[in-house]
């Protein structure tokens, strides 16, 4: 047997042990197999050592403490109610249905707690130790309507068993929804009268399902019949805490217990409630205004505490003490809107030269230059070679000289001013103006015509013109009834002079991107635009303006009179002829001065037309009410700040609207109301005027306002910071492409003279089917131009030019109770 030439050992001194198996990976592996990383749940995430390392102790301890903060936080919240001098609870009681009457569902709901009424809807409660304050306005009434609801720390919407809810109970629910709500009851009144009892059940769902699609959160509709569900409702109004609406709370407020007049002036009495009242800060007050407030003196309520005091061994009622609590000091604010006067004598108020020599522009404005002014200025014209004896109309006429081997052929030389033979390489895009700068540059000289051969065209009769013009138009306006392709778009009459008529319109290469210079348009700014409130960094001082009503003031819980001071020219009968205010708001440090507001808005999709811009309406916002001629433009953020004007709102829509009112401090819902008489407006050249002339159709017979859409305030525009936001105006130029040969185009009936195509030569042109192009020269003396474009462009399509000028808001101003009229036609 032949030995093996490879030695080993045996197997059996080879022991291999079992591996060590475990469910959990010890500390030591798991830093082993990390090597440093980041688990992908905890990026981002900053832990502090104390959250890293905290025990079950500590995190109980964390958990108890913000449970304590929680009710500590409700308890401050409920004690503007707590004691007997607490502030009642304020239930607005709205009927939604004709037949609900208010005051007898007031009466139901003070019989079950027995509780005994002490003043004017004014109620005591002894079982829970509070009061209840009514407010019953007319369901005629949507204004008064919305002030119950405004200041209500509970409303009670109050559905009939027997009626469905009509269209003005619809529209008081949308619109006390739109402008912020705190809790909300429901109750159904007159269900005692529904036969067999049996269909009682279905009658309150259903109306749960009603009321479910305006506040989802209601899970019960209470038996205003039923002494024991109107108990239950008692109990909800007098021990719970109301949500509260968020911009109501951000300022202090006070429900109008009473109204009385000392030395010619007011005296308001109430509680205070939201932040601490100041007495340097203004009060508005609804129709009756902007005031100042004189003092603050306390106001014990009567039938109360009476503590006596002994004063010089007399003995006298505490009550009678008119303790002063605050007044004004040297940092109270003033009445005055508009910044002074002499704030304007600075530099930059001087108008510069371009804005004063806009009618002397020899070409229109593009990216706020103004090409071919350089190169052109003192340099002639090249001869062109023309056949002997030809005319210098005629020679307008001649397409090119291609040819220059006739013998009658001669040299004639043009001025400067007269046709050249200039095609700009420049930047064209769609009508939205956003424009491809990569693909072609900026315009300069560019080629001589790529005609075959000249062409004459022949110089029609003013008449015949005239009637081609007129069936052209026609047939356009009835293709944009049909598409509404071109809502910019106007149509220039043959005997109106384009420069002039666009003398304020520019052109833009990127509507995005291009930068507006703001000098050019202060010439036509309105006079007060300098004198406006300024904000540089709007959220930083909205922050420090909320800081600053937390401290000082006089606290909220507490009853006091408020002393406003009248000016020269109010007096006591001009006030005494408004009905009473409801409630008292303090304004916040600068909200009475005016600026460029921007307030988001949605059209309702139930509304049956677009709504043209800078149409009269009424504007809720907050404490305010402004008639307003908006400026509608089209929402989002751009590289330049700069958006579209919008001629239009169409339902369903959203816009920002532009105004010149008081300034408002954060998000504060506002409601859009518009008065039901139809307003007189005069269609022009614009198919959509065409289209909206007829006014909508009316939604219900009283009151006479119609809420048409919502929206939120947003930040304002600053006029004078280094980018402000412009609304810039849009407008099309349309023309007909006359003769194409490839991809150069002979338009018409866009300009009617050699003057106006060279001046607007250096604007980009296109197509509604996606062309671009730029101006080459103009032909003849009637308009036409020659126009080349990137592609080949069908005889069916339409050249256009965009121009833009800049717009600017109107100015809003208080809304009365029964004015009629409009506002007028300002800058």
């Amino acid at each position: 047997m032949t030995p093996s030439s490879d030695h080993h050992h045996r197997s059996t001194t080879k022991a291999s042990n079992k591996p060590f198996k475990t469910r959990h990976a010890s500390k030591s592996a798991l830093k082993e197999r990390s090597k440093g990383k980041v688990e992908q749940f905890e990026r981002g995430v900053r832990k502090t050592l104390h959250q890293q390392m905290s025990s079950k102790i500590d995190r109980r301890n964390h958990a108890r403490q913000l449970r304590q903060n929680k009710l500590g936080e409700r308890r401050e919240e409920g004690s503007v109610f707590a004691g007997k001098d607490g502030a009642p609870r304020i239930v607005a009681v709205i009927a939604l249905c004709g037949d609900v009457k208010s005051a007898d569902v007031m009466s139901q709901l003070n019989g079950s707690v027995d509780a005994e009424q002490s003043g004017q809807y004014s109620v005591e409660v002894p079982r829970f130790k509070t009061r209840v304050q009514y407010l019953l306005p007319e369901r005629t009434d949507l204004f008064a309507v919305l002030d119950a609801c405004r200041v209500a720390d509970y409303v009670l919407f109050v559905l009939s068993a027997e009626e469905e809810v009509d269209q003005l109970g619809e529209q008081m629910l949308r619109c006390v929804e739109s402008q912020g709500i705190s809790t909300v009851i429901t109750g159904a009144y007159g269900l005692d009268r529904v036969e067999p009892a049996k269909k009682r059940p279905d009658v309150l769902k259903s109306l749960r399902s009603y009321i479910n699609h305006f506040f989802a959160a209601q899970e019960k509709v209470h038996d205003m019949s039923s002494r024991q569900d109107c108990s239950n409702v008692m109990r909800s109004l007098c021990t719970t805490t109301p949500k509260g609406i968020r911009w109501r709370e951000d300022r202090s407020w006070m429900y109008v217990e009473g109204l009385r007049w000392e030395n010619e002036q007011p005296v308001m009495t109430g509680t205070i409630r939201g932040r601490s009242l100041k007495a340097d800060r203004l009060v508005e007050m609804e129709e009756w205004g902007t005031f100042q407030i004189e003092k603050i003196t306390a106001a014990p309520a009567e039938g109360r505490s009476s503590k006596r005091v002994k004063m010089d061994d007399m003995a006298v009622d505490a009550e009678r003490i008119e303790s002063l609590l605050e007044q004004p000091s040297q940092d109270q604010d003033d009445l005055a809107e508009l910044a002074p006067e002499e704030a304007m004598i600075d530099g930059e108020m001087t108008i510069p030269t371009a804005s004063l020599a806009a009618s002397d522009r020899k070409h229109v404005l593009l990216d706020d230059h103004q090409y071919f002014d350089e190169d052109e200025e003192g340099e002639l014209a090249p001869p062109r070679r023309v056949p002997h004896g030809t005319s210098k109309y005629q020679t307008a006429w001649y397409l090119g000289d291609n040819s220059d081997s006739g013998s009658d052929m001669e040299d004639i030389v043009q001025d400067p001013e007269d046709d050249m033979d200039v095609g700009g390489l420049a930047s064209a895009g769609p009508a939205d103006g956003h424009f491809d700068d990569v693909t072609m540059g900026e315009p300069t000289e560019g080629a001589p015509t790529t005609y075959a051969q000249s062409e004459l065209f022949p110089d029609a009769a003013p008449e015949d013109e005239a009637e081609q013009i007129a069936a052209y138009r026609k047939q356009r306006r009835e293709e944009a009834k049909e598409d509404l392709e071109f809502p910019d778009e106007i149509e220039l009459s043959p005997n109106v002079n384009a420069r002039e008529r666009l003398a304020r319109y520019r052109g833009l290469k990127s509507f995005r991107n291009s930068t507006w210079d703001t000098d050019a348009d202060r010439l036509h700014q309105p006079e007060e635009w300098s004198r406006l409130l300024e904000i540089s960094d709007y959220k930083s001082a909205k922050n420090r303006v909320m800081n600053e009503a937390l401290v000082g003031g006089v606290k909220a819980g507490i009853r006091v009179k408020v002393h406003l001071r009248l000016t020269a020219g109010q007096t006591r009968e001009q006030f005494q002829d408004m009905s009473a205010p409801v409630a008292l708001f303090s304004l916040l440090r600068h909200e009475h001065k005016r600026t460029a507001v921007n307030a988001s808005i949605t059209l309702s999709s139930d509304y049956g037309a677009p709504l043209r811009s800078k149409e009269e309406l009424i504007m809720q916002c907050g404490p305010r009410r402004l008639v307003i001629n908006p400026l509608f433009s089209q929402a989002g953020n751009t590289p330049n700040n700069v958006h579209k004007f919008d001629r239009y709102l169409h339902p369903g829509r959203t816009a920002v609207a532009s105004i010149i009112g008081p300034v408002t401090w954060g998000s504060v819902p506002c409601l859009y109301f518009k008065r039901r008489a139809p307003s007189t407006t005069s269609p022009g050249n614009d198919a959509i005027e065409v289209l909206t002339a007829v006014p909508p159709p009316s939604t219900n017979n009283y009151p006479n306002l119609d809420l048409i859409a919502t929206g939120t305030t947003l930040p304002p525009s600053s006029p004078s910071t280094h980018n402000p936001r412009i609304i810039a105006k849009r407008i099309i130029l349309s023309g007909h492409p006359y003769k194409i040969h490839k991809k150069l185009v002979t338009v018409r009936y866009m300009f009617f003279s050699d003057e106006d195509v060279e001046y607007f030569k250096a604007l980009q042109l296109w197509t509604k089917r996606g062309r671009q192009g730029f101006v080459k020269e103009a032909l003849g003396t009637h308009g036409f131009f020659k126009a080349t474009f990137d592609g080949k462009v069908g005889p069916l399509d339409a050249v256009g030019v965009s121009l833009y000028k800049r717009v600017w808001p109107r100015g809003a101003r208080a809304w009365r109770r029964g004015e009629g009229g409009g506002v007028g036609e300002g800058a």
